[in-house]
């Protein structure tokens, strides 16, 4: 994945896994932000959480810099569940998160605000001896709940009824985070209820998948599919699904092969949710800090520009409104 930085030049991350960039390095997280006589603001942000929205966030930083060259912005990917920590305990201003806010963390005083929409996606390494039946026929929800939830299915033949003694390796999320926990609501579960080899991070699974050609896993679609070519990336394959449960995956099922065909099904709604859903930035109580205020209502008015090009679904007009609304209040 190339991810430019703040002085224009390319870093490549051959392996997917990076757990933590910064793009001005910050000393201190005291806050003496402030909005000078020419309209720019000095300060500081810190951010952590989800690896769905890390490359989005890393994006929409690069920019905002621009505008405002001193505002320092440090961000790190750890998985949604040590954002929303993270934020909670003040450790950050800006948790980056992936699921839905609980009841449990509002009442700790969990604040939070979308800012743009992805999904999770099945993968398979193209290699698989059953590629051909996957692309012909997909895999169905009750496919995946006996993989993954009833750990019934162990090998490729098994899934399709074939003689194929191929095992299945199924990989799962081993870190709190969105991805999993919107992969189990999809099935009907939860994360901790999912079976497979746990790995760490969407960088890990995708390692994982792109080197097993036995394997199944799941993915945020950034981690699936490369933003420049907008296909997927070399080594992994997304797995259509079979939403009719009919055993073959229809044209309006096959929606999966280019990025923004992707990003046009969870658009739409043809691609479920879950595992759709929507990001978010999340703070303990709105944030007061001019730097992070200015740099979230940006995200949701101007930023809202970026957010096709690097592989994710904009906000609604409806979303937009509700969350100037918040940050206006």
């Amino acid at each position: 994945m190339n991810i430019k930085g703040t002085n224009g030049k390319l870093f490549f991350f051959s392996k997917f896994f990076l757990v933590a960039i910064i793009l001005w390095s910050c000393s201190s997280r005291e806050d003496k932000s402030i909005r000078k006589a020419d309209g720019t603001i000095k300060g500081t942000i810190s951010i952590s959480g989800a690896f769905a929205l890390y490359p989005m966030a890393v994006l929409w930083a690069e920019e905002f810099n621009k505008i405002h060259p001193e505002v320092r912005i440090d961000i790190s990917a750890g998985g949604a569940g040590k954002g929303m920590t993270d934020a909670l305990s003040q450790m950050v201003d800006l948790g980056m998160f992936s699921r839905e806010v609980t009841k449990a963390e509002q009442d700790k005083g969990a604040w939070w605000i979308a800012v743009a929409k992805d999904a999770v996606v099945a993968t398979y390494n193209p290699l698989s001896t059953s590629a051909e039946l996957i692309k012909a026929k997909g895999i169905s929800k009750e496919m995946l709940i006996d993989i993954y939830v009833k750990g019934e299915i162990k090998t490729w033949g098994e899934l399709y009824s074939t003689s194929d003694k191929t095992r299945l390796n199924a990989y799962t999320r081993s870190d709190a985070c969105g991805a999993a926990e919107m992969w189990g609501n999809f099935l009907g579960s939860n994360q901790e209820s999912l079976k497979g080899v746990g790995v760490f991070g969407d960088p890990g699974i995708a390692d994982a998948v792109k080197n097993d050609k036995t394997a199944l896993g799941y993915n945020n679609v950034i981690y699936a599919y490369d933003m420049n070519t907008r296909k997927p990336y070399d080594g992994i394959a997304v797995v259509p699904l079979d939403l009719n449960n009919d055993g073959i995956i229809s044209e309006d099922e096959n929606f999966y092969g280019t990025l923004d065909n992707m990003m046009a099904a969870i658009a739409s709604g043809k691609y479920p949710s879950p595992p759709a859903r929507d990001l978010y930035f999340v703070s303990k109580g709105k944030p007061k800090n001019i730097a992070v205020l200015a740099f979230l209502e940006w995200i949701v008015t101007e930023g809202q520009k970026y957010v096709h090009k690097a592989g994710y679904v904009n906000l609604t007009e409806e979303k937009v409104a509700s969350d100037l609304q918040k940050l206006s209040e």
